[in-house]
């Protein structure tokens, strides 16, 4: 039997499919703009911009690691944007930012600001992407 008027069950129904489906929305666009910056971030140690060389001068490592560092976000930002893969991408990030705090904090110096946002962004994801795993 259908009701002209809607019960306060079926109100708070409809308040947590709206709920929900804005939640994945933020989730989403959350997604894709760490996967855009990581993508970016990836690209330029690849193409060698004078900036990432440097850096990884300075860390002494060698260069290798940048093409390392490199394939790690590149691969993780195209994680993200896959559904089943996206919280082991953003794993992967949170270790990568991880040992990028760090080593703006003890090795290169400079800033970590930008590090800790990334970090934080791909730990949010994993956060929300949980039940995934």
């Amino acid at each position: 039997m259908t009701t002209l008027f809607a019960t306060p069950a079926t109100v708070d129904r409809t308040n947590d499919i709206a709920r929900v489906s804005r939640g994945r929305v933020v989730l989403w666009v959350g997604q894709f703009v760490i996967a855009a910056a990581f993508l970016m971030a990836g690209g330029s140690k690849f193409a060698g911009v004078p900036a990432m060389v440097a850096m990884f001068d300075a860390i002494g490592i060698g260069q290798w690691f940048r093409y390392v560092t490199a394939t790690i976000e590149v691969g993780s930002a195209i994680a993200l944007l896959v559904p089943s893969l996206a919280p082991y991408g953003a794993l992967a990030l949170v270790a990568t930012m991880t040992g990028a705090v760090l080593t703006h904090l003890f090795i290169v110096g400079g800033s970590p600001l930008p590090a800790l946002v990334l970090g934080a962004g791909a730990a949010a994801i994993a956060w929300a992407r949980r039940d995934q795993f």
